[in-house]
């Protein structure tokens, strides 16, 4: 059982098929839009009815701001690696540090023969792949001395001149499955990245387990090598299968595989929009949330590599490549300390504004009862007190799209809402389309408030209660509240139907989200008034 550490990421894994290029590029921008971190996609040059996957990355790195770029995985037969190299660099400063390199030894070689390159063994394919790693790195090595210098039997630099260098440490991921291949990851790689459709069981810790052999005895840490994975499945009503039932389910077994498996990239096989956002809106969120509640209390008796060092925290805390020029830090989401040292408690919950945006009370505030009053003597540990943080944390998240839902709602009322960033292969622009978007994104958040609500009812509000029975009272009003925040999502939903059939619904769904903002935020604060010293005290489970 492994678990590195790492912060989790959220890709999409795309067809770049050329029937309806534009296809494929809108289908990037939504990744963007919805939220994902990184969108990737095949690489099979010999394939007339794919793009050119390099070419592809280009045009959607124009077209997007925040996500990341890949191949996944690049086929490096077809791809020389020093102008690979020069090409990942260029669009790399282009995108403002934005790509990453997949890399493959190849398959098809029947196909990769047809287009002039040369056919390889497994061995050779290895020991190509390794070659190429070593001129890709030393061309990227713009301040070591001389020139690029790789004496090798399948790929040559016999005195390359060096540069450019990225704009940030690129990541390079190897789409490996034999011991050879993980055991190069080990050696050389900052990814494992293979798709689970192609593993058996175990097969991941057995993997692990040879590319962690292969770091330590390369001089590496394990936790050098973020360990992502391809996945694939189907959203339904009711569980069928792996992978195959409600977001709720895909989250549970992503967050089991983070924790057992120490997978911390998780990307979606998928050309459906639909998929994408339910991945994005509910599954992301519901899985960071179960890994982060894990990693926060542990429980007794979790092998040691469960346990990070604080070197591996700090590692977690930096861009998932390594990268610390976008000044990533260990504080969360609003700048307060993800933890503290032992002492007097120090998180710190989100005050009540007091500002009401509706004139409708769904329930009466003054009556909120209070818990024990916290021992002033007592301290708490670091650990005591990121655990308490991180229900800020959570909420922190809740607010900011709350607040994303309002900016969207005054978007669409100004006319400002450019449909073609959300979805560019529709080339018609009409404003029931805008409608759609928003509707679409108000939807999706209704559905992250109430799975995270599911998640409190039916494991942290029982454990607390066990624990200091003085909380029953504050715990039986949060969940009448969440049946009255219930109430309040389907009136959103009933504006957003009436939006969407009708043109001057915009009132009405104004008016909705305005008490949504009302009833969350003033329950979000009261949450945390009462709960988060007594998390810290009894502990998360």
């Amino acid at each position: 059982m492994s678990d590195y550490g790492h912060p989790l990421t959220f890709g999409s894994f795309l067809t770049p098929g050329n029937a309806d290029p534009t296809r494929p590029v809108g289908l990037a921008m939504l990744s963007e839009q919805v939220g994902l971190d990184l969108v990737t996609f095949q690489d099979h040059p010999y394939q007339p009815a794919f793009l050119d996957t390099w070419t592809l990355l280009s045009f959607v790195a124009a077209r997007t701001e925040r996500v990341r770029l890949s191949a996944n995985v690049t086929n490096l037969p077809l791809r020389p690696p020093a102008v690979l190299a020069r090409s990942v660099a260029s669009l790399d400063l282009l995108s403002d540090g934005r790509m990453e390199l997949g890399l493959g030894a190849g398959a098809f070689w029947d196909a990769i023969e047809a287009m002039g390159g040369r056919r390889l063994s497994p061995g050779q394919g290895v020991r190509a792949l390794e070659e190429a790693i070593e001129i890709i790195r030393q061309i990227w090595a713009v301040d070591a001395p001389g020139g690029v210098r790789v004496p090798g039997e399948f790929h040559r630099a016999v005195g390359a001149k060096r540069g450019p260098a990225p704009a940030h440490d690129v990541g390079i991921w190897l789409g490996a499955y034999k011991p050879r291949m993980l055991a190069l990851t080990g050696r050389r790689a900052d990814g494992w990245l293979p798709s689970l459709a192609y593993l058996q069981p175990g097969d991941l810790a057995r993997g692990n387990a040879v590319i962690d052999e292969a770091a330590t005895d390369a001089g590496r840490s394990p936790a050098d090598v973020r360990r992502l994975l391809n996945v694939n499945g189907r959203f339904a009503a009711t569980g069928r299968g792996p992978l195959n039932g409600p977001a709720e389910q895909w989250a549970e077994e992503l967050a089991d595989l983070a924790l057992t498996e120490g997978i911390s990239t998780f990307i979606l096989a998928s050309d459906d929009p639909d998929d994408l956002r339910r991945f994005a809106a509910e599954v992301a969120p519901a899985t960071r949330e179960l890994v982060a509640t894990e990693r926060a209390d542990p429980p007794t008796g979790a092998p040691a590599d469960r346990t990070r060092t604080e070197a591996d925290q700090t590692r977690a805390t930096t861009d998932t490549t390594g990268d610390t020029r976008r000044g990533a830090t260990s504080a969360g989401p609003t700048g307060r300390p993800a933890a503290v040292g032992a002492a007097t408690f120090a998180v710190v919950p989100t005050p009540d504004d007091g500002v009401r945006r509706s004139a409708v009370r769904v329930w009466d505030e003054a009556a909120r009862p209070a818990g024990p009053t916290p021992d002033p003597q007592r301290t708490y540990t670091a650990h005591d007190q990121a655990g308490a943080q991180h229900l800020i944390d959570v909420h922190d998240g809740l607010r900011a799209e709350l607040a994303q839902i309002h900016d969207l709602i005054e978007q669409v009322a100004a006319g400002l809402i450019d449909v073609g960033a959300a979805r560019s292969h529709i080339n018609t622009m009409t404003m029931r389309q805008n409608k759609w978007t928003l509707g679409t994104y108000c939807e999706s958040y209704c559905r992250v408030v109430t799975t995270h609500h599911t998640i409190e009812d039916r494991s942290l509000f029982p454990h607390l209660r066990r624990a200091d029975p003085r909380l029953a009272p504050v715990i039986d009003r949060l969940e009448e509240e969440h049946h009255a925040i219930h109430d309040v999502l389907e009136g959103v939903d009933r504006a957003l139907v009436a939006f969407v059939a009708t043109p001057d619904g915009m009132a009405d769904l104004r008016a909705a989200v305005d008490l949504l903002s009302d009833t969350l935020l003033s329950h979000l604060s009261y949450e945390e008034r009462e709960l988060v010293e007594p998390i810290a005290r009894l502990g998360v489970h």
